[in-house]
């Protein structure tokens, strides 16, 4: 159960950026990493927002406020009162550039409504009514309970997720171009059907990449990152994908994959080589394919929205189904 209810004081939260699909684990596996979105609310007489750092912007901008808006609608679905909250906001993370910003927007709307509305919701309520407004259960796993995560929905508003343990060091660098690329037009480029023969590799270059992390197989990336389901469709779309993709297997790089729906790309290294060597690499890589990017390095963020500063809820028990 989370610790306070209405008539508590402010609220503290903190949620990892997070990375989606992995490649072949499409809308089933996320990874967290160390960018953050922090905020603070506060119990006020009206609402408003003081936001700082990247995107100041639109995380301070009042109208259509996807942590306001998510907030406001979970709690007049629960027919309950709504607290005016003095948001503060510090954002570290990119935003429309499949980094997890709106899974992590949506959960921190959600955690307010859970606290300051004293519902009593579970991890899987919480994870499922977030991937119910994504429509996809990946991001918002990952970003509620950190590290690496797989999810499935489970019912129209509930999700099943699991943290897997992953062996051993995975250095991250991540590419983000200048541009953002919305969910629905990367979407569009998909196809409606598959062939048997590309669903069977998605399944079998998974399981791959899941036994890659439990075993700390770094050598099994490269293959088990093969995708057939969307990055062939959406590399048009983002370009760092392909230009990116020529250097696996040299000078430190060891998969590549979309974070995402895109435009950004996640980059496994070798823990062997020392991370700058390899950024400077990139950096210059795509400096002669004439590709604009940010190029920074991070790494798996162990700890979710609900491990930061105490935040608890309560087990699942058999009257909530």
């Amino acid at each position: 159960m989370a610790r306070t209810n209405s008539s508590a004081k402010a609220l503290e939260l903190v949620l990892p950026a997070t990375s989606a699909n992995l490649g072949p684990a499409f809308d089933a596996a996320a990874l967290a990493f160390g960018l953050y979105l922090r905020l603070t609310a506060t119990p006020a007489n009206d609402f408003s927002i003081t936001a700082q750092g990247r995107d100041a912007d639109v995380c301070g901008n009042r109208e259509n406020h996807l942590i306001l808006n998510t907030y406001r609608e979970v709690l007049e679905a629960h027919k309950k009162r709504i607290v005016p909250v003095a948001l503060h906001i510090v954002n570290e993370m990119p935003i429309g550039k499949g980094c997890g910003s709106s899974a992590a927007a949506r959960l921190a709307g959600i955690g307010l409504a859970v606290h300051f509305g004293g519902l009593r919701w579970s991890d899987e309520q919480i994870i499922g009514e977030a991937s119910r407004r994504e429509h996809h259960p990946d991001n918002a796993a990952a970003c509620w309970i950190g590290g690496l995560a797989v999810a499935r929905m489970s019912g129209p508003a509930e999700a099943q997720a699991v943290r897997v343990q992953s062996k051993g060091k995975w250095p991250l660098l991540f590419a983000v171009p200048d541009h953002p690329l919305s969910t629905e037009q990367a979407r569009s480029v998909l196809p409606s059907e598959y062939s048997r023969a590309d669903a069977v590799i998605n399944i079998q270059n998974s399981m791959m990449l899941m036994a890659a992390f439990i075993y700390g197989r770094t050598d099994l990336l490269a293959a088990a990152l093969h995708d057939r389901i969307h990055q062939p469709f959406r590399a048009r779309l983002c370009p760092l994908l392909p230009a990116l993709e020529e250097l696996v297997g040299k000078s430190g790089v060891l998969g590549v994959a979309l974070s995402g729906a895109g435009p950004s790309v996640l980059v496994f290294l070798d823990a062997r080589i020392a991370p700058q060597k390899t950024k400077n690499l990139i950096e210059a890589h795509l400096k002669s394919r004439s590709l604009s990017a940010e190029v920074f390095l991070t790494e798996i963020a162990h700890k979710g929205a609900r491990d930061q500063r105490g935040w608890r809820t309560r087990a699942r028990t058999r009257r909530d189904r």
